[in-house]
């Protein structure tokens, strides 16, 4: 069965070209796991992100070149146990007994500091394309995680959960896949107060920088890989995706002629999957 599993997978990799970690496994068969449809609108629980929020302050800062950069080597023993006892915290904890707003950042969180935890215990590895088992694209897919008796992956948390549940396109700017190209880790831990304004701020914040949108200077242009990888979560089709972006960015309107349909100018989709590591 596992190798059925593995060889499925080495097949849907390669029928995509291996561009992204989860299109290639989940974007076409898009449905929420209905376990996680449960919440309680009436809870008043508040779940706490202490920990998480003290080690963004610590291991996680902001560069000149706008992309947030994780001190991976310096995370000291008390620094992984701490990341090691949020993570055992957020299990422990029962989410189908929140209301949404506590569930979606805890959901974020878990996400962003499993990832983490990924990266640490790969300490010799460039890309996190490169950190999962054999013949495995990343670690998108190894069950790292058990809540409420059930083992988790980080596909499970993006694909089967975020993205069905909340149909928000904005959790693509708050999900890190510890890569430059990604948007960036946020120093600001996700609760249920800040999350709404939270999602708002990494929308405009990475509509703003290079690696989201590029204007060549001969007027063709280059987008991130997340555009084309999860267009329909932007958008219904590539001109429709394009007037989204260019609400945000007003210096692509003069262009919406040139590159939407009949004309239909060729774009460039990139994505840098170098570790966004502090080097410094």
């Amino acid at each position: 069965m596992k190798l059925t599993r593995t060889l499925r997978r080495i097949g849907l990799i390669l029928l995509v070209g291996a561009f992204s970690p989860t299109a290639a496994l989940w974007g076409a068969q898009l449905e929420a796991w209905e376990y996680w449809l449960q919440q309680d609108p009436s809870s008043t629980v508040q779940v706490d992100h202490g920990d998480w929020q003290r080690l963004l302050s610590q291991y996680v800062s902001e560069h000149q070149d706008g992309i947030n950069r994780v001190a991976y080597g310096n995370f000291d023993q008390a620094g992984k146990a701490a990341l090691n006892r949020y993570l055992a915290q957020l299990s422990a904890i029962e989410p189908t007994k929140l209301n949404r707003q506590q569930q979606l950042a805890y959901w974020i969180n878990l996400y962003n500091a499993q990832t983490v935890k990924v990266v640490l215990d790969h300490p010799s590895k460039a890309s996190i394309r490169s950190m999962g088992p054999f013949f495995a694209f990343g670690p998108w897919d190894e069950a790292y995680l058990n809540v409420e008796g059930k083992a988790v992956t980080l596909n499970d948390i993006e694909h089967r959960i975020l993205r069905p549940i909340w149909t928000d396109h904005r959790l693509h700017f708050v999900l890190n896949c510890a890569s430059i190209g990604c948007p960036n880790l946020s120093r600001q831990a996700y609760t249920a107060e800040n999350v709404e304004r939270r999602l708002a701020e990494a929308e405009t914040a990475f509509l703003q920088h290079p690696r989201a949108i590029t204007i060549k200077a001969d007027n063709s242009l280059q987008l991130s890989g997340l555009f084309d990888w999860y267009l329909t979560d932007f958008a219904t089709d590539g001109d429709a995706l394009l007037t989204y972006l260019a609400t945000h960015r007003r210096d692509l309107e003069h262009l919406l002629s040139r590159l939407q349909r009949p004309y239909g100018l060729s774009i460039d989709y990139v994505y840098d999957w170098d570790l966004n590591k502090n080097t410094q």
